[in-house]
């Protein structure tokens, strides 16, 4: 089976930053692609940054209300992949759940590819 665990949240000023992660565990062969949503009260799930490898480059993808503040990341030999939010907003608040694509290797040696989900980490800002 394979986790995603999210980190790094908590409540910030606006102007300040945080640094996200998401750490995947288990049989994992690779990770193709991470993406951050946020939910906030009364708010549609929205798609915060992504990131993937598409053929031999790798790719990010960001809403248009973070481009410039959030840079995604990752960190291959750990599988952890990094959100890293700067000059944080009020309108940023939400909880942010990381989401990837996986393929996993059973102990038979077969492949399969996974769409995991963590459990999220609040983000708020406020003064």
């Amino acid at each position: 089976q394979v986790q995603l665990v999210e980190s790094g949240g908590g409540l910030v000023q606006p102007g300040g930053s945080l640094r996200l992660s998401c750490a995947a565990s288990g049989n994992i062969r690779g990770i193709y692609r991470v993406t951050w949503h946020r939910q906030a009260p009364g708010k549609e799930r929205e798609l915060v940054a992504s990131i993937a490898d598409t053929g031999p480059r790798t790719r990010t993808v960001y809403a248009d209300s973070v481009k410039g503040r959030f840079t995604i990341s990752r960190d291959n030999a750990n599988n952890t992949t990094y959100l890293q939010m700067n000059n944080l907003k009020p309108e940023d608040t939400g909880v942010y759940v990381c989401n990837a694509d996986i393929t996993t290797v059973n102990s038979r040696g077969n492949y399969a590819s996974l769409d995991s989900w963590g459990q999220g980490t609040q983000v708020t800002v406020s003064s």
